[in-house]
Order: structure tokens, then C-alpha cells, then sequence
């Protein structure tokens, strides 16, 4: 395969062809980041009419992803940042999911990351952290060692995981978020930005505060 520049001008082996779902915001930042690490994006798919035809930075949007079988990539992944809502995406289509991985993040050697999960430039993640499919570790985060992250996660830009960590399927960690070691967030829960994580989080809260509680209104 040919190389290809990064946007600073790094060298980066050409992976292949990739169709990108999800036409919104999050998507700008999912194609900047599979073309810095050497995908070349041909497609975008979306569900929504109106976005077909437009280009995502120079990606064009052909179709919806009932058209997935007629592109001609080698690859795919979701830029959808709702949890549910990647994960509806996930369960109904047949792709060759892929984890992209920007090349300004440190990534130990141990750590195991799963299928379609993106993770974005400036993240650190530690010795033997295990991570899911299809989750987003947004730019700036860190995850120290021996952290489990659950399939469809959002660790919002900024967040701070000590070591021995777990995080629920489909949990979402608002911007700036922190948790001590060994503490855990349940499945499909949510802490609020800034929220900091000193013991168990159930599933299917809101957490919010500091020392992060489930909301009243939850």
C-alpha cells in the first residue's frame, strides 16, 4: 500500500477504504481522525434525506445505510455519538467494523480495544485496559491500567479514569469527568460533566455532582 501524510505531515501507511456512518458532527471528527491514521474515507452513509449529497470535509455523503453493501470499502465504522443510538446502528447493519486510532494518542502495547471503537487524538491509555466495541474515547481522555470499558461507551473529551476502573455498557462520561480507582459505572448510566466518581454508580442514572450522585430528578 502506498503512503500517506497525516494533516501535520507525519508519514502513515494507507490502511484502505473506509465508509464512515453518521453524516453530524461527530462525524467531522471521526473522518480527521481515520484520515490521520491513514484510512482513505470514500463514503459517508446517513438516514437522513437531506444530507445526501453534501460533503463532510470533502467526504461525500451518497446515500443511507441501507446502501452499505454497495459501497466499495474495505472497512467501516460509526460516527454517531448517542450510545443507543450507535448501538441500534450496530445491531441492524452487516459491516467489517474497525477500531480507528489516532496517531497522537499513547496506547500501550497490552491494551485491547475492540471492534469500531474510535479513540481520539491526545488520549492515554495504560497497561492492560480492555475496551468494547464500538465506544468512543474522546479526544483528551485517559484511562489508567487495568480499566474495563463496556462495548458502545462515550468517554467525553477530557475524562480521567484512575486505575481499575469499570464502565458499563453504554455508560457516558460527561466532559471532564473523573473516577478513583476501582470504582464502577453501570450500564447505560451517565455522569454529568465534571462529575467525579468516588464510588459505585448504578445503571440507568444520572450522575452529577462531587462527589457524583444520581440526580433527584432521575
Amino acid at each position: 500500500m502506498r503512503p500517506c501524510l497525516s494533516s501535520w505531515g507525519v508519514t502513515v501507511s494507507n490502511l484502505g477504504r473506509l465508509v464512515v456512518v453518521g453524516a453530524g458532527g461527530h462525524a467531522k471528527v471521526v473522518i480527521a481522525t481515520a484520515r490521520a491514521a491513514g484510512w482513505d474515507v470514500c463514503a459517508v452513509l446517513d438516514d437522513a434525506p437531506q444530507t445526501h449529497g453534501s460533503e463532510i470535509l470533502g467526504a461525500r455523503v451518497v446515500g443511507g445505510t441501507e446502501d452499505i453493501g454497495s459501497v466499495e470499502a474495505d472497512k467501516a465504522v460509526i460516527a454517531i455519538g448517542d450510545n443507543k443510538s450507535r448501538k441500534r446502528v450496530a445491531d441492524r447493519l452487516e459491516a467489517s467494523w474497525v477500531s480507528i486510532v489516532h496517531p497522537a494518542s499513547v496506547i500501550h502495547e497490552s491494551v485491547v480495544i475492540g471492534d469500531g471503537t474510535v479513540v481520539f487524538a491526545g488520549v492515554v491509555i495504560q497497561p492492560d485496559t480492555v475496551i468494547g466495541v464500538h465506544g468512543i474515547v474522546n479526544t483528551g481522555a485517559s484511562i489508567d491500567h487495568d480499566c474495563r470499558i463496556g462495548s458502545f461507551a462515550h468517554l467525553a473529551p477530557g475524562t480521567n479514569l484512575a486505575g481499575n476502573v469499570t464502565v458499563g455498557e453504554g455508560a457516558l462520561l460527561g466532559i471532564g469527568s473523573r473516577a478513583i480507582p476501582g470504582t464502577s459505572i453501570g450500564s447505560w448510566a451517565t455522569v454529568g460533566a465534571g462529575g467525579v466518581v468516588i464510588d459505585r454508580v448504578p445503571g440507568n442514572v444520572v450522575a452529577v455532582g462531587l462527589p457524583a450522585r444520581p440526580s433527584m430528578d432521575d
